[in-house]
């Protein structure tokens, strides 16, 4: 049985990688420090086992790649709320440039030794930053953050890039538009919707709601993962995406016409309301992900608004999941300060 590393295998997009990838028959060794956001909800299977610490901690990071050796690393261990690297950018800097830094580090000290598992680095669409509307980003599209979070998600990339190139790492970055599906943490904007829905509170938007996103199911963007594990050539970006966009106003819109036609009680408060926008707030992000359909025959699979029934009755069918989360760590508006 082949053995796979994923770091932030505790978060939204990690613990959905952790049960695809041991369905898919790997044994899988999570590395997460386990913060506010993590997912304790889920327990994965025997072949399976967990390692609390920091990816900055780079001797037990050396320690563990050494003991199981594995044939890949998926990186998705990071700060990726956007409000909140408005308000402290330092756990940004700390977990998505040092601890991709150390990551690297510890790889390169690896490869003296012969274990040399292939990187598959997990980055974000913001790194292109705001995107005109008859334009869709390519890998060769200048990178132009907006907010502390995509700033350093952009240089954790470079560092990636540099190191396959200088160290003769081998590894690939997976760029991706905004994920929704199971345990996905309600600071986000899908989930959050869904608990206010849930718990008869007004549902804020940004500004007017026309800030527009494009949207890919989890399932689908960890199956675009494995394949650039499997196929993805060392050295090369790959944007994942749907090429679908919507803006947040019609998204909102939809989750309520769908929690209406599954049954979900809309009761007098939960109504939208529009809220003072965050600084820097970037209007469109929207990818081309042709390279990826091209060269790796991957394409996504799961109809939107299919997905998001799916979502909504799983968060519907798992309270319990909201509610072992305190409403302290998600309720508070952020990104104001400036």
């Amino acid at each position: 049985m082949k053995k796979i590393i994923v770091t932030g295998g505790s978060g939204f997009i990690g613990s959905n990688l952790v049960n695809y990838l041991i369905k898919k028959k790997y044994y899988v060794i999570n590395i997460d420090k386990l913060t506010y956001s993590s997912n304790r909800y889920n327990r994965p299977s025997k072949n399976y086992k967990l390692y609390k610490i920091d990816i900055n901690n780079k001797l037990k990071l050396i320690k563990i790649i050494k003991k199981y050796k594995p044939t890949a690393i998926f990186n998705l261990a990071a700060e990726t709320h956007v409000d909140r690297s408005i308000d402290g950018p330092r756990n940004f800097i700390n977990t998505n440039i040092n601890g991709t830094f150390n990551l690297l580090e510890s790889l390169r000290y690896l490869k003296k030794s012969k274990i040399t598992p292939k990187l598959i680095h997990v980055s974000t669409d913001e790194v292109y930053g705001d995107i005109k509307n008859n334009l869709r980003s390519d890998e060769n599209f200048k990178y132009d953050p907006s907010s502390p979070y995509s700033a350093t998600k952009a240089s954790g990339d470079h560092l990636i890039k540099s190191y396959l190139r200088t160290y003769k790492l081998n590894g690939v970055i997976s760029n991706c538009c905004n994920n929704y599906g199971p345990y996905q943490f309600p600071e986000k904007l899908i989930p959050k919707m869904i608990s206010n829905i849930f718990n008869n509170k007004e549902l804020p938007i940004y500004a007017k709601g026309k800030n527009s996103r494009e949207w890919i199911h989890v399932q689908d963007h960890c199956e675009a993962l494995l394949k650039l594990y499997l196929k993805g050539k060392s050295g090369e970006s790959y944007n994942v995406g749907t090429g679908k966009n919507m803006t947040n106003i019609d998204l909102v819109k939809k989750i309520l016409k769908i929690s209406k036609q599954i049954g979900i009680s809309i009761k007098n408060k939960t109504k939208i309301k529009f809220v003072k926008d965050r600084p820097g707030h970037d209007l469109r992000y929207a990818l081309n992900s042709s390279k990826i359909f091209k060269q790796l025959k991957w394409k996504a699979k799961v109809k939107f608004d299919e997905g998001l029934i799916e979502t909504i009755k799983w968060y519907f069918e798992n309270k319990k999941f909201l509610n072992q989360i305190s409403k302290k760590k998600y309720e508070k508006r952020l990104g104001l300060k400036v």
